[in-house]
């Protein structure tokens, strides 16, 4: 991983996601479906820029 890619996790994602977590935790009734949808979107975003990329 390149630092342009790590300045773009740790500006934009990191912080994206940390607060999407928190907006799922403040509804009860629908917060765990929430955060359940919100792992496999980000695993599969990951997943797929390594596909993409071939692991470089």
């Amino acid at each position: 991983m390149n630092i342009p890619s790590l300045i773009f996790y740790s500006v934009f994602v990191i912080p994206l996601v940390v607060f999407l977590v928190w907006l799922m935790r403040q509804d009860k009734r629908k917060g765990k479906a929430g955060l359940i949808v919100l792992a496999f979107i980000v695993i599969g975003g990951i997943a797929y820029m390594y596909w993409k990329t071939k692991g470089q």
